[in-house]
């Protein structure tokens, strides 16, 4: 398909700074023939007993580092494990980087450039165990923020917690399910008490979810790998719910990954899957996601999991009534239809 169908217009003051608060207060839009205005905290009259809610439990890295190169200032945005104690990096500025460098992070933490595999990016070898880097992220790291999101001076304590979600407990990922940045304690317990269940997958979310499309055919894209696991037990429950709801597309994407004839199979692997119109669902009945970014691999996605003509309504019908979009914004529950 034609990139250009997935394009829209968003006013800039929609892009949301911060998230809202009390996290379930955001709000929530209704999306089907006609579109109706929620918060999130009305999630579950929305639902009804049986539905299985799932989420990815993934934890977001401070992977953005600030450096020295001799004398140069340098970024480093770790955003791809490669091995132990070796990460693919954005890094700024890259004309400063080359191959056989070191980059000197803090007295204990430093790394050498073991490639340039492209003109952003740099291979850093940090010659440590995968447990004392994290501990070294954890204190001289930022949190990853996506570029629309303003900070002159990176990441800030607040961004420290509004950038991780309740559920997030393993570890590795660069960039936040957004989907479930919306939930609170308050609200796991609401559904509890209408019956709702919560299941638990994982997905490594990359920086590549902020990579713009830049071929003009869908057909050209080459998607980003992310790593995920899904365990027997959950599998189990996903195959045995009345109805299926993905907290995001990151989910979304590692069930349907995982989706055969028979079910959603136990799962430990990457995934590059791209979804399109077209593409046939197996697994999700619903799916609960923020605003995406025109022309993004994201709303393609909602656009072949809800229609592409209702999602430029619903899109059109957000921004005309002031929805605030992507990581921070609200977010809108679709159900499966065709186009």
């Amino acid at each position: 398909m034609r990139v250009d169908a997935f394009d829209f217009d968003l006013p800039k003051a929609l892009i949301a700074e911060r998230p809202a608060r009390p996290r379930d207060s955001a709000r929530l839009l209704l999306v089907g023939d006609e579109c109706q205005n929620y918060v999130v905290r009305n999630l579950p009259a929305l639902l009804a007993p049986g539905d299985l809610l799932v989420v990815n439990d993934t934890k977001v890295l401070p992977t953005r580092l600030t450096g020295r190169r001799g004398s140069a200032k340098v970024e480093a945005t770790l955003h791809k494990r490669l091995g132990q104690g070796c990460w693919r990096a954005f890094v700024r500025p890259a004309k400063r980087v080359h191959t056989g460098d070191e980059i000197v992070f803090a007295a204990d933490l430093a790394a050498r450039v073991t490639a340039r595999p492209s003109g952003r990016e740099a291979d850093l070898d940090f010659v440590s165990s995968d447990t004392s880097l994290q501990a070294a992220l954890e204190q001289y790291g930022t949190m990853p923020l996506p570029p629309y999101i303003l900070r002159p001076d990176g990441a800030d304590a607040r961004d420290h917690e509004d950038y991780q979600t309740l559920f997030a407990a393993h570890p590795g990922a660069v960039a936040a399910p957004t989907a479930a940045l919306h939930f609170t304690p308050k609200l796991v317990y609401a559904l509890a008490d209408r019956g709702i269940e919560v299941a638990k997958v994982t997905l490594h979310v990359g920086a590549g979810t902020f990579l713009p499309v830049d071929v003009d055919d869908t057909d050209d894209h080459h998607m980003h790998a992310e790593y995920g696991e899904i365990s027997a037990e959950t599998a189990a429950r996903i195959n045995a719910a009345e109805r299926v709801v993905a907290v995001g597309t990151t989910v979304l994407r590692i069930l349907e990954s995982a989706a055969g004839e028979g079910g959603v199979r136990p799962f430990a692997g990457e995934t590059d899957i791209f979804i399109t119109p077209g593409f046939r669902f197996r697994a999700v009945d619903c799916l609960l996601t923020n605003f995406h970014l025109p022309r993004s691999t994201l709303f393609m996605l909602v656009s072949a999991f809800a229609g592409l003509k209702r999602m430029q309504a619903a899109y059109a019908y957000a921004i005309a009534e002031g929805f605030r979009f992507y990581s921070y914004g609200d977010v809108c529950f679709l159900r499966r239809g065709a186009a």
